[in-house]
Order: C-alpha cells, then sequence, then structure tokens
C-alpha cells in the first residue's frame, strides 16, 4: 500500500470534550504521512504537540485523535484558549476517512 501513496495524507479529526459536563465536538486538521520504513505519522498543523505513529492510517488516527483530546482538555483545565485554527463544528462537514480492505 505505501507505493500507492505519493506524499502526505490530510484528514480531519472530531475530538469529543467535555466542557462545563456537557460534550462538545471539536475539529481540527491532521496531516498523515507513510513512513519509509512502513506505518504512518500523524501530526497537526493546528494543535502544536500533537504527534502519533501508527501501523496503519486507521490506527495512526485513532491514536492522533487520543492525544488531540488529551491536549485539548488540558488547554481548557489550565483556562489557556484553544488554538486558532481548532473550530467548532457547523452544520455541515465534510471529512476523509481511512477504510482498510484486505
Amino acid at each position: 500500500m505505501n507505493a500507492l501513496i505519493r506524499g502526505p495524507l490530510a484528514s480531519c479529526v472530531i475530538i469529543k470534550t467535555r466542557k462545563e459536563g456537557a460534550m462538545a465536538e471539536t475539529f481540527l486538521k491532521l496531516h498523515l504521512e507513510a513512513l519509509e520504513e512502513g506505518g504512518y505519522v500523524a501530526t497537526s498543523p493546528e494543535l502544536p504537540g500533537l504527534v502519533a505513529q501508527g501501523r496503519t492510517m486507521s490506527e495512526t488516527v485513532d491514536m492522533a485523535h487520543d492525544v488531540a483530546r488529551k491536549l485539548i482538555e488540558s488547554y481548557e483545565e489550565h483556562g489557556a484558549p484553544l488554538p486558532a485554527g481548532i473550530r467548532r463544528p457547523s452544520k455541515e462537514i465534510d471529512i476523509d476517512i481511512a477504510v482498510g480492505i484486505a
């Protein structure tokens, strides 16, 4: 599968966090890149400190989701403003998802 991937892949990650007792969804851009040795690494231009690595795109996105949630919760716990690129959802949004096919 790595041979078919040319350059970085992009996705959107939906992060669910608790704010004032209610669940809030937050969106951020996620950058996925295939590694030469196999697997993928995810970073986010919108959330400094987000780095996750996995064997598949799906696993990498899942790991990035967990890291992003913890980082955003830390911002909220410390009363710090979220980075500018992180946004709350509108009524409609298009996202790309990874689907593994054998």
